[in-house]
């Protein structure tokens, strides 16, 4: 029981210590000022602003109730450790397993105290793009995707794919996808760059061994008083015919649309089976976030990091190799952090990799 009551003793402290990064009191009077704003009697005359608010809340509530409960549970468990009398190898055992559950939790949430720079507690979007490769990238595109989604169900996120435009024998071109939960911007960080894949190919009748390239761009969810301000005049806007999935009422409607943002030459084309103005609403909201990442960066003096620079999903730019054939490996090229189990870490399970991640770029 004496180790058992060390390893809590540790655990307590350490959750302590992680709380005061977590700007808990501030996310409790927020959590209070939303509650107020969810009473009003009016709320839900606005259905949209009233979902928004409806998700900050959530999100905000289950962050601060986890942190405010492992403390909590971390303390209870101590006491009755402290106390218990039973020496029986069933109470052993389930203490045993109490303590562990503990630190299992503490251990998969505790970098987020290494988030702390700005936009990281902010929801995030980001767009998946098949490379060079062509159908093997663009099924590597669709593994991605997938990979990405699992990692946000097991992170507790909601995801909502804005976009997918797929492949004529099957994949992803593009995919949009907005990510809402507590520093999801942050945790996919890591995520960011190219991604390239090595396997035998099933989309050849001789199986050679083919690498596959897709790209993840990210970026941070604004809210609307965040959004950088722009003149119309600087704004190029062109709307076409859709050559998305969905039917030829898809394909005989001007519901594509592209936004240039003349001085900086930066491109947003969204295309899905929805109206004109909702593209456009989504096109614009993405270059607002890329225009203010790109201007936060330029005031930071680190350009090499801006998230709207488009790097080519191809040979030379990879941020990490997934090899399933001739050996099993997952390799970060930036911080040579690996794997040996490639369908795990494909199935979601991220969180080696984005902690390794943190930990060596949130002080630069």
């Amino acid at each position: 029981m004496n180790e058992l009551i060390k390893r809590l003793e540790s655990l307590k402290s350490e959750i302590a210590n992680l709380k005061s990064h977590l700007n808990l009191p501030q996310k409790e009077q927020r959590v209070l000022e939303l509650e107020e704003k969810m009473q009003d009697k009016d709320f839900w005359a606005d259905n949209e602003h009233a979902q928004t608010v409806s998700r900050e809340y959530n999100q905000l509530k289950k962050f601060y109730d986890f942190w405010q409960n492992l403390e909590r549970q971390s303390g209870e468990i101590l006491d009755l450790i402290k106390n218990n009398t039973d020496e029986s190898e069933t109470t052993k055992k389930y203490l045993a397993d109490q303590v562990q559950q503990l630190e299992s939790e503490y251990k998969k949430n505790r970098f987020v105290a290494l988030l702390s720079k700005k936009y990281d507690d902010h929801n995030a979007i980001f767009s998946l793009h098949s490379g060079a490769g062509g159908v093997d990238a663009q099924d590597w595109a669709s593994m991605l995707l997938r990979m990405f989604l699992r990692y946000c169900e097991r992170r507790g996120f909601t995801t909502e794919i804005l976009e997918l435009s797929k492949g004529e024998q099957g994949g992803v071109k593009t995919a949009v996808v907005e990510v809402f939960g507590p520093y999801a911007y942050g945790l996919l960080k890591s995520e960011a760059g190219v991604h390239r894949l090595v396997r035998l190919s099933p989309f050849n009748p001789a199986h050679t061994r083919e690498t596959s390239f897709a790209l993840l761009e990210l970026l941070p969810l604004l809210e609307q008083q965040e959004e950088f301000k722009v003149d119309e005049k600087d704004l190029k806007i062109e709307a076409n015919t859709s050559s998305g999935h969905g039917g030829q009422s898809v394909n005989t409607t001007y519901s594509a649309i592209r936004i240039t943002h003349i001085p900086t030459g930066l491109k947003v084309s969204i295309q899905n089976e929805r109206s004109q103005h909702q593209n456009r609403e989504l096109a614009m909201k993405i270059l607002m976030a890329k225009l203010k990442t790109l201007e936060e960066q330029r005031l930071q003096a680190e350009k090499q990091e801006i998230r709207g620079e488009f790097k080519s999903a191809e040979w030379g730019n990879q941020i990490r190799s997934y090899v399933v054939h001739p050996y099993k490996l997952v390799k970060d090229h930036r911080t040579n952090f690996e794997s040996t189990d490639p369908d795990s870490v494909l199935n979601g399970e991220l969180d080696d990799f984005v902690e390794k991640y943190l930990e060596k770029f949130s002080s630069l």
